[in-house]
């Protein structure tokens, strides 16, 4: 826009600040004061008037019905999808999410996981992996403070929790619930086991108590049990962090002079922007991959 076509534009300094917020041209926009002089409701006005119009537009390119091209058969939205779309649409909006994608090496861990046994009776105690990246999570979220908050943008403060609440994606028939196991950094691996049983179970009855699913540090999304390596999971806002854990696979991995045959976790960080920055995120996967590699490496070697 040349200088010239700029001074014949008539509208107060707030009048431009408010067009400026907007994202609205001045130079399109009518005046309908005096001389052509644009105020605020001429703004609001063309601003209605321009989302209107690609409303009509988005009409338009969806002329036709899908029935039109074939059999289909229409079937109401789950109760629970319902529920958690808007809450995850909003979460994608508002936050800048970065996913960082890793693998950690658990072939130490699985075999100290399928090596426990009840002390006095010898049985085999059942546990799954989740129960171990459950506890590794808690141990960076201590190391790593700026994971287990929450940012509040009106009054510009970051919230330190200083509990650890871990939420667990759980697929249910009624559609994905994130239930919160509360204090896991109490609960020894037997403890968070039993703990992730009896959620899992209340809220695929639902059983559950609905306060159940705030108040969480933060989220873990598995989908171990079914398949997959990596994806991008959508945090949980008000939490910062997301972890999603694929399936683990034995992969030929190159060590030392040599390759050895390992088995292989597929990690797929997500993270608020604002809040946490690259170089923290490659930290926290780091510590990760050591407290369920190294941490029983060491257990093995004693």
């Amino acid at each position: 826009m040349s200088e010239k076509k700029i001074s014949l534009i008539k509208a107060s300094p707030g009048a431009r600040k408010f067009a400026r917020q907007l994202g609205a041209e001045l130079n399109l926009i009518k005046g309908s004061q005096r001389n052509g002089r644009i105020n605020e409701e001429d703004i609001s006005a063309f601003v209605k008037q321009s989302l209107s119009g690609k409303k009509l537009e988005k009409e338009k390119t969806e002329k036709y019905n899908h029935s039109e091209f074939g059999e289909i058969d229409k079937q109401p939205i789950p109760r629970i999808k319902k529920i958690a779309g808007p809450h995850l649409q909003k979460s994608w909006n508002d936050i800048p999410h970065v996913t960082q994608h890793d693998e950690a090496d658990i072939t130490e861990m699985e075999t100290f996981r399928k090596s426990l046994r009840d002390l006095y009776t010898g049985e085999k105690i059942s546990i799954t992996p989740l129960t171990f990246i459950i506890r590794a999570v808690v141990k960076a979220l201590k190391d790593y403070p700026i994971f287990n908050s929450s940012i509040d943008i009106k009054n510009e403060k970051i919230i330190y929790k200083k509990y650890y609440h871990i939420g667990i994606a759980v697929d249910t028939p009624h559609g994905l619930m994130v239930p919160k196991i509360r204090d896991v950094d109490k609960k020894d691996i037997s403890e968070i086991g039993k703990e992730l049983k009896r959620v899992s179970k209340l809220a695929s009855e639902l059983k559950i108590d609905k306060k159940e699913f705030f108040g969480g540090s933060m989220t873990i999304s598995s989908l171990g049990s079914i398949g997959g390596s990596f994806f991008t999971p959508i945090i949980n806002q008000p939490e910062v962090a997301i972890l999603g854990v694929g399936k683990a696979e034995k992969k030929q991995i190159f060590m030392g002079d040599k390759y050895e045959s390992r088995i292989m976790l597929p990690l797929s960080l997500s993270y608020d922007h604002r809040v946490i920055n690259g170089a923290e995120g490659a930290r926290f996967c780091v510590h990760l991959k050591e407290s369920l590699g190294k941490d029983f490496a060491y257990k093995l070697a004693v």
